[in-house]
């Protein structure tokens, strides 16, 4: 297809994708259009970065008619607050030439402000499912209405442990309504909330998760620990022109704070940081910064990176190599978009080479390897994760001696094969003494 026209969307749409500079659809917008369109329950499995956004918004807002009632008639769920931000705002963009009310919530701010935002009236509404469900269950937003459910990156959702708040959303919805659901992965929880959820759902795959994108380069070093990843890193870095936007993905928040401790004094000016522990104005004003171009660096999870629309990135740098090899899919096709070319980097240690092995072999490709830069130290410092465990004894466990010279056996008159307390040695010798055991209320027997 050469042209957004072919699909016969209204002319308010075209000149909205007309100023965002679109000229033609993605293969997902592209198949999954007419299927939206006919109403259809749609399962699309597709990578970040493949226009997912206006694949499910194009046939959803063709068929959004004017309204003034202020029921929501469109419910889009999707995994973080930052995603919450940037899909009201692709919304606003699309919506350029038409009365749409969109409305994004999300938890970290005052919930009372969204229910007076949902009273004044809205077509769609974004949100995270904690929110949404509690603006629900509260009576603020009310579903009835709703006729299109899209859940986005619902692999991320589940990981996050939002498959309570999303059945409880699922009752609470019409019955009749269409689903749309888009993941980047086809895992075991995503198929049985398909098949607990979606009537005849109609599956849409581009770009599948093993499937290595063409435009992007891809290499690897083996590095011996954490601190001599930073010394490679800092390395590569000072290369301002070759690495001019660049994002490193780390496994956890606290890898993430050590890296970011470790690079800040060398790269300050550049240098910024994402993750869940950090306060939503943080996190905003990092993306916001590193997409204007007034950072360079960009450190974050994976978890907060999904989805997240971040441009013309030069390198993805892999600091850690990933457990799960769909995830260095996710990573890495957050570089060479818009048949750009791109550039993949992983740095793997001895203990994570199995994690690469897995890579290669969902991707039927083999990282090509890049000689070490001798100017580049190895560091002996270790982590605490990294340091040799060393166990040890437990004092309080009982020791077994065997008889010996320093042991003697006990005399005749000192063993005793039970042990009998007090109580029981005055009524043994009652016993004896009235020929008979006293019990408590008898008397004694054998005398008048």
């Amino acid at each position: 297809m050469e042209s957004f026209e072919e699909l016969n969307i209204n002319r308010q749409l075209l000149n909205a994708i007309a100023d965002l500079g679109f000229e033609k659809p993605t293969p997902i917008q592209e198949e999954a259009f007419p299927v939206a369109m006919s109403g259809k329950n749609i399962v699309g499995i597709a990578q970040t970065g493949t226009g997912k956004t206006l694949a499910y918004m194009l046939p959803i807002l063709q068929q959004l008619n004017y309204s003034k009632d202020y029921k929501p008639r469109v419910i889009i769920l999707v995994p973080t607050r930052e995603l919450v931000v940037q899909v009201v705002e692709h919304i606003e963009h699309f919506t350029k030439y038409m009365s749409t009310r969109v409305l994004g919530v999300y938890g970290g701010v005052n919930i009372k402000t969204q229910m007076g935002q949902l009273t004044e009236g809205q077509d769609i509404v974004v949100g995270t499912p904690g929110r949404l469900y509690d603006l629900a269950a509260n009576r603020s937003l009310l579903l009835q209405e709703v006729k299109k459910l899209v859940i986005d990156e619902v692999d991320v959702m589940l990981d996050l442990g939002f498959r309570f708040q999303l059945n409880n959303i699922f009752e609470l919805l019409p019955e009749k309504r269409q689903n749309i659901m888009f993941s980047a992965t086809m895992t075991e929880d995503v198929e049985i909330l398909i098949n607990e959820n979606f009537i005849a759902p109609e599956y849409i795959a581009i770009a599948l998760s093993g499937t290595p994108l063409d435009n992007i380069s891809q290499s690897c070093y083996a590095v011996a620990n954490f601190y001599t990843k930073v010394n490679l890193l800092s390395h590569l870095l000072k290369d301002k022109e070759t690495y001019a936007k660049v994002l490193i993905f780390i496994d956890s928040k606290k890898n993430a704070d050590r890296l970011f401790e470790a690079m800040e004094q060398e790269f300050w000016s550049d240098l910024l940081i994402i993750h869940s522990n950090k306060s939503q104005n943080n996190r905003l004003a990092a993306i916001e910064r590193f997409n204007d171009n007034n950072a360079r660096i960009l450190i974050a999870t994976d978890v907060i990176a999904r989805g997240l629309d971040l441009d013309n990135i030069s390198h993805v740098i892999n600091f850690d190599t990933p457990k799960f090899a769909e995830n260095y899919m996710h990573r890495i096709g957050r570089t060479g978009r818009a048949e750009k070319v791109g550039h993949s980097i992983l740095f793997y240690t001895e203990d994570e080479a199995k994690y690469k092995d897995a890579i290669e072999k969902l991707m039927e490709y083999t990282i090509p390897h890049t000689p070490w830069p001798q100017e580049v130290k190895i560091s002996k410092q270790l982590t605490l994760d990294e340091q040799p465990r060393v166990i040890e004894k437990n004092p309080h466990k009982k020791r077994k001696y065997e008889s010996g010279a320093s042991f003697h056996e006990k005399k005749d008159k000192n063993k005793k094969t039970t042990n009998v307390g007090g109580g029981q040695k005055i009524k043994l010798k009652k016993a004896k003494k009235y020929k008979s055991p006293i019990t408590r209320g008898s008397k004694p027997q054998g005398k008048k």
